[in-house]
């Protein structure tokens, strides 16, 4: 009975040998299969397949949905925060800024320009101009249109009026001083002892 149960137990023992030397090579053989198997085809497999359907999916995808999530969204959100930010920002920023800077700076700026420049350009060139335009167009205005104007307008009123003057005041001076008897005796008596003393010889004859 001791021996049976020793060949028993030697059996068992070796069946479990075998067991486990047959688990060992199975376990070694199918993990070295299988990894090399699942790495190969699931890599090559999936890879291939995953590139593709997710390629498509995502592009699919992300083109659509994106796009109109993305317009829609930026759409409204950014046009109705940009319209009231952008609007408000501007109207109490630019407002304020650009009455303060255009008060303070233009005015400024502009009046010492213009006090500055002006006053000096505009005394400058009207003095310069009109210095030399007034010389020019008065010398030149003067000496063509005074000179003759005033040498045709004398000589014809200087003459008319001496003519005239003369012809008129002259004749009846004359006429005057001969019809009067006083004036005529008054004439023969200088006219006579101017005669005496200048032509002596003739008062005999």
């Amino acid at each position: 009975m001791y021996g049976n149960r020793e060949g028993g137990t030697l059996i068992w023992s070796k069946m479990i040998e075998i067991d486990f030397n047959v688990l060992t090579y199975l376990l070694t053989y199918l993990l070295t299969y299988l990894f090399t198997y699942l790495l190969t085809y699931l890599l090559t497999h999936l890879l291939t397949h995953l590139l593709a359907y997710l390629v498509a999916y995502l592009l699919t995808y992300l083109l659509t949905y994106l796009f109109t999530y993305l317009l829609t969204y930026l759409l409204t959100h950014l046009l109705t925060y940009l319209l009231t930010y952008f609007l408000t920002y501007l109207l109490t920023c630019l407002l304020t800024y650009l009455l303060t800077y255009l008060l303070t700076n233009l005015l400024t700026h502009l009046l010492t320009y213009l006090l500055t420049y002006l006053l000096t350009y505009l005394l400058t060139c009207l003095l310069t101009y009109l210095l030399a335009y007034l010389l020019a167009y008065l010398l030149t205005y003067l000496l063509t249109y005074l000179l003759a104007y005033l040498l045709i307008y004398l000589l014809i009123y200087l003459l008319t009026y001496l003519l005239t003057y003369l012809l008129t005041y002259l004749l009846t001076y004359l006429l005057t001083c001969l019809l009067t008897p006083w004036n005529r005796i008054h004439l023969e008596k200088q006219t006579g002892s101017q005669l005496v003393k200048k032509f002596p010889a003739f008062r005999g004859t």
